[in-house]
């Protein structure tokens, strides 16, 4: 759907209901690796991003940071730095709500953001705009601070600013960082960069480019087709039902792990009734309780999730070690050797 314009991608959504097919459940796990683009057919990082729709942000990399570990899952060993000069250099893609996203969704994700804007539904949203209307001097200091300095870490604005209000127990100090997520959140201010872990901040008027308002129920059906087309088949009363779009040919045999955060298996239930393989992440189970390990990853080989691996990266010594294995393993060599090479590390067993 990403880069196809807006009507064009109306009309696509709107045709799909009507043209999905129930499919056998060996054609359906064939067709859901398709969908996830882990056949080998993505040529790059942002052709990638596009097919899938977005990447899942989070800071946890016990082996390499989700959004990376996604791209390195389909495209094998690729430039790593090639995501953040998409992201900051040739603004081909934007950061929102924990997600990376094609730049071509942002008129729909600004319908999202146009409605959190309005929203009391849920107790996060009613305590957002409460801190907002009870600082609303302040705040209009931190877009002042932007327009002047930015992008710019809120640690800056922090050490600047004289705050006028206590810190409570559901943010605990994070004062400007909440306040600055909270307008982020309404499109208000854009992350506009990184350093390191820290993010920078600007105004979204100067950040993202102009682009057409898309009302908000097109925005949730063009989303919607994006989602299904991405994941390929949904579990429905009736059985699998498959997008349209996606073949369900044999799919190649390669090998490779996931990411716990991988949209393959983000829904552990479909992964389940799909694969007919149980998978949790158990990081915070205590040790004692787990049945694998800290940070499990899935083998997968061609269509099938075929065992778990817990790969571990030490930074400082520059190794990769293998501290678990479970199920079959006989093909997990060939992605470790891939997965070390692109890490620049050396690969060891405990």
């Amino acid at each position: 759907m990403s880069g196809l314009p807006c009507e064009a991608a109306r009309v696509h959504a709107r045709d799909v209901a009507t043209r999905a097919r129930l499919v056998p459940p060996d054609e359906a796990r064939r067709i859901a690796v398709r969908a996830q683009l882990l056949d080998g057919s993505p040529t790059s990082v942002l052709d990638t991003v596009r097919r899938l729709g977005f990447l899942q942000i989070d800071p946890i990399s016990t082996v390499a940071p989700p959004q990376q570990l996604v791209l390195w899952s389909r495209l094998g060993q690729y430039d790593v730095g090639k995501l953040d000069r998409l992201l900051w250099e040739e603004r081909a893609l934007f950061e929102w709500n924990a997600y990376i996203w094609p730049i071509e969704s942002l008129p729909l994700v600004q319908a999202l953001m146009r409605r959190r804007r309005r929203s009391r539904r849920y107790a996060h949203e009613r305590r957002g705009a409460e801190l907002l209307k009870a600082n609303a001097r302040f705040t209009r200091f931190v877009l002042a601070e932007l327009e002047r300095s930015g992008p710019m870490p809120s640690r800056e604005i922090e050490g600047d600013a004289k705050r006028d209000w206590p810190s409570h127990g559901w943010y605990g100090d994070r004062n400007v960082t909440l306040l600055l997520e909270i307008l982020h959140s309404y499109g208000v201010v854009a992350v506009a960069g990184r350093q390191g872990k820290q993010r920078l901040w600007d105004l979204a008027e100067r950040w993202y480019p102009e682009v057409e308002r898309v009302p908000e129920r097109e925005a949730d059906r063009e989303l919607a087709e994006q989602r299904f087309r991405a994941l390929g088949v949904r579990l429905t009363p009736r059985g699998w039902e498959a997008h349209p779009d996606v073949a369900g040919t044999p799919v190649p045999d390669r090998v490779t792990f996931l990411s716990p955060f991988d949209r393959l298996i983000h829904d552990r239930d479909r992964a389940e009734a799909l694969f007919d393989f149980r998978y949790r992440l158990e990081m915070y189970v205590p040790p004692a309780k787990r049945e694998y390990g800290y940070y499990v990853l899935p083998i997968l080989v061609g269509d099938r999730l075929v065992g778990r691996i817990e790969p571990r990266l030490d930074r400082r010594s520059g190794t990769l070690e293998v501290v678990g294995a479970w199920g079959d393993t006989s093909r997990a060599d060939e992605a470790l050797a891939s997965l070390a090479a692109w890490l620049g590390a050396d690969l060891t067993h405990k």
